[in-house]
């Protein structure tokens, strides 16, 4: 699966993970380090399977878990309008 952002949503890295910001409306949204690591690697056009290795070589939780954040933080980015269809 690719993720993309929606045109006028830019991300920066910050000390704590990542924030998003929509220019349009001028709203931003914060990204724990785990999160943040889940939207780079999905921006990188990797598929949500290769999103799971990554995190549980990354970080000592269940692929089922990684799983659920995955797609748990993808509801809300559409819940925001953050992404494309």
């Amino acid at each position: 699966m690719t993720m993309n952002l929606r045109p006028g949503v830019v991300t920066a890295d910050t000390e704590y993970g990542m924030a998003l910001l929509d220019q349009s409306s001028g709203e931003y949204y914060t990204l724990n380090p785990t999160a943040a690591l889940i939207v780079r690697t999905l921006l990188e056009g990797t598929s949500t399977e290769q999103a799971v290795t990554a995190l549980t070589e990354t970080y000592d939780v269940s692929a089922e878990q990684v799983e659920e954040d995955i797609a748990r933080i993808l509801e809300e980015l559409r819940a925001a309008r953050l992404l494309t269809a």
